[in-house]
């Protein structure tokens, strides 16, 4: 749900980026190519390396970030290089695919973003400035890959009990968060398992990044050289975040920064984080809100049932409804959703109850009016609208809201611990010159 709106929101970043990133056109002479980092049965070139460095420091320049030193930054994304790819061959060996009608599809929603006609208006602009198209669908392949497995590694096993609800809303009453905050961060990895000299380590780097930040370095500078976070290169924005979908240790400082300030060292299950508040504002929470009655059919897209073959067969289903066949039977025959049972009535959804092209697809339609197929990161829908209404926040809807928050913060300790364990199983050599074999 949440996450599918963040990794369209980094897509679109990423556009923006890319859109900003000339080529020198110079011809060089290039350079002999060798390997600067063995991933299981898969290499690093320093051709790859160097690519993307000449990238990314264009990307900190167009930023105005200073540039931290070359091998300090050249390691950093050096080890994002590794984790992109071990992400990419853990899809491979578990069957997740992304085929190119669903990066189509994405390409389609980046240009519509950006203000850009067509795809082709798109890639004209990003082929003009010296950005290999090729290249920029594999970056969006990989970040989808990447939001799927979050969706199945991790989200679909958290569970939430009804006393961690319960706890949740006891201590939101008492602090009475009703904060947005606009935060950037540092996080330094723990590696599982890690023995008393790796933690030590680990919180010696974070402690030289904190001296450099009160010695005067910028946040966006420390955080590309220091930080293991996939933001780490946007300087570590976090963008703005609800103060009751953090973490409640982060919470607790917050509440004793002002604007510009930068946290202690936090410890988490995960690692080391030292946080910045950019902004805040207050947000007063709505007291009515339009709830929708709605009920679905999905037809999941996997490594058996490709997109085009889901969107055939939700067609094909469309056609024997508006043929007078029962949409709550069709659901119950054909729906791939635990709503099935219940004829694919998902009962009254508030907003940001669900994902966000499912969300836009039901809200323009009109009760007992049935959608087209509609695309989402788990297949293919047909929606129908039962009712509308507005209705007073209740205790129930409040406990839907703590449980999506204690969701979000429960998400991403669960995934950065999965990518550790990814990185941790891997085997991994080193051959840049400065760099001892792992």
């Amino acid at each position: 749900m949440l996450r599918n709106r963040i990794i369209y929101a980094f897509l679109l970043w990423f556009a923006w980026i890319a859109n900003a990133q000339a080529v020198n056109p110079q011809k060089q002479v290039a350079p002999v190519d060798h390997i600067v980092a063995v991933v299981n049965d898969d290499v690093i070139t320093s051709h790859e390396l160097n690519e993307h460095m000449g990238v990314v420091e264009k990307q900190l320049q167009r930023q105005g970030t200073q540039l931290p030193p070359r091998k300090v930054l050249q390691k950093q994304l050096l080890e994002r290089m590794i984790m992109d790819m071990l992400e990419a061959q853990y899809a491979k060996e578990t069957g997740v695919r992304v085929d190119d009608a669903q990066i189509d599809k994405t390409l389609q929603r980046i240009a519509q973003q950006n203000h850009f006609p067509t795809v082709d208006a798109f890639r004209a602009k990003l082929e003009a400035q010296g950005v290999d198209f090729k290249k920029f669908r594999g970056e969006i392949r990989g970040e989808i890959i990447s939001t799927r497995l979050r969706e199945r590694e991790v989200d679909t096993k958290i569970m939430i009990t009804d006393s961690e609800i319960n706890n949740y809303l006891a201590t939101e009453a008492k602090m009475g968060n009703n904060e947005d905050y606009h935060l950037a961060h540092i996080f330094i990895v723990v590696p599982e398992q890690a023995s008393a000299d790796k933690i030590r380590a680990s919180e010696q780097r974070a402690q030289e990044a904190l001296n450099q930040l009160r010695a005067g370095a910028s946040f966006a500078q420390v955080a590309a050289g220091f930080s293991d976070a996939k933001d780490a290169l946007r300087g570590g924005d976090l963008g703005w975040h609800p103060a009751d979908q953090l973490q409640p240790a982060f919470r607790q400082v917050l509440q004793k920064m002002q604007l510009g300030d930068v946290s202690p060292i936090l410890r988490s299950p995960n690692g080391f984080h030292i946080i910045k508040m950019v902004d805040s504002r207050h947000r007063d929470k709505p007291m009515l809100i339009t709830q929708t009655h709605v009920r679905h059919i999905l037809i999941k897209t996997s490594d058996q049932v490709s997109d085009s073959e889901a969107r055939k067969r939700i067609l094909d289903i469309k056609r024997r409804i508006e043929a007078g066949a029962s949409f709550a039977e069709q659901a119950r025959h054909y729906s791939q959703d635990g709503s099935a049972a219940q004829g694919g009535d998902l009962g009254w959804i508030s907003p940001g109850e669900t994902v966000g092209e499912f969300e836009k697809a039901m809200n323009v339609l009109q009760p007992g009016e049935m959608s087209g197929p509609v695309q989402t990161g788990f297949g293919w829908h047909l929606i129908q609208v039962l009712g509308r209404r507005t209705a007073d926040v209740s205790d129930e809807q409040k406990r839907q809201q703590a449980r999506l928050a204690i969701h979000a913060f429960k998400s991403d300790e669960a995934w950065q611990d999965w990518l550790r364990q990814l990185r941790d199983r891997a085997y991994v050599e080193y051959r840049l010159d400065d760099q001892n074999d792992n």
